[in-house]
């Protein structure tokens, strides 16, 4: 387990669902990966790098709804720049698997 927080802590993360609009390869990762775009509705798209080419296919992944923290500052990863983090939980094969809506929410919206 990690070490506590607050709630203030806590409310500081800006968690939104949005749509994954366009997937592509990312051959200059160090580990398999995508690179994605994500649509998330007035706030703009964001793009992503996620290691996520175990479990999905490009196609399996567009129109996808996801989960997204999207106020991490930008962080380069080899020549591409992650603007959000894409959320997901490891599975027993050490795969990430997804973290969703249960059902289609606007882009956009925040997780609380």
């Amino acid at each position: 387990m990690k070490e506590e927080i607050t709630f203030e802590d806590f409310l500081k993360v800006d968690i939104r669902i949005g749509t994954i609009i366009e997937v592509n390869d990312f051959p200059k990762a160090r580990k398999p990966a995508y690179q994605l775009k994500i649509d998330f509705g007035d706030l703009g798209i964001k793009k992503s790098s996620a290691q996520i080419t175990d479990l999905y296919t490009k196609e399996d992944l567009l129109q996808k709804q996801v989960s997204a923290i999207i106020n991490f500052k930008p962080r380069q990863i080899a020549n591409f720049m992650s603007e959000c983090l894409v959320l997901g939980i490891y599975n027993e094969d050490g795969n990430v698997v997804l973290l969703q809506a249960s059902k289609a929410i606007k882009n956009g919206e925040q997780i609380s």
